[in-house]
């Protein structure tokens, strides 16, 4: 199993085709898919602020049932201990979306280079 960072889950969303390199949708194409609830909440603030066109739930009701996406649900306790000791960044969404997947220790499919360089976990073809 294989969470998606948000950004990913917005290009998978607006533009799969142009936005996912082939290599990284082979990879999403052959495991299973696992969402975030951190992932949920700050797709709806982007919303909320504009950055993206539609809310958090249009955007999951449409993509769960076509990636077959498993919508996860960690424990908060463990995941914000987890969070307090990733100290390489400010972005609350990251550090939880982090914690989830060293708690859970499982890959987390980003293009983001903070996170790719400070999370083992995380990964996005080069």
């Amino acid at each position: 199993m294989i969470l998606l960072d948000t950004h990913v889950v917005v290009w998978l969303y607006s533009d799969p085709q142009g936005l996912v390199p082939v290599s990284v949708r082979h990879r999403l194409d052959t495991e299973q898919l696992a969402l975030s609830p951190f992932v949920r909440l700050e797709l709806q603030y982007l919303y909320e602020v504009g950055k993206v066109a539609v809310p958090a739930q249009a955007i999951i009701d449409e993509l769960a049932p076509k990636l077959e996406l498993v919508l996860t649900d960690p424990p908060a306790a463990i995941l914000c201990q987890v969070a307090t000791t990733l100290d390489w960044t400010r972005n609350p969404f990251d550090r939880l979306i982090s914690a989830q997947a060293v708690a859970a220790g499982t890959t987390l499919v980003t293009k983001d280079r903070v996170i790719r360089e400070h999370l083992p976990l995380a990964w996005w073809a080069n």
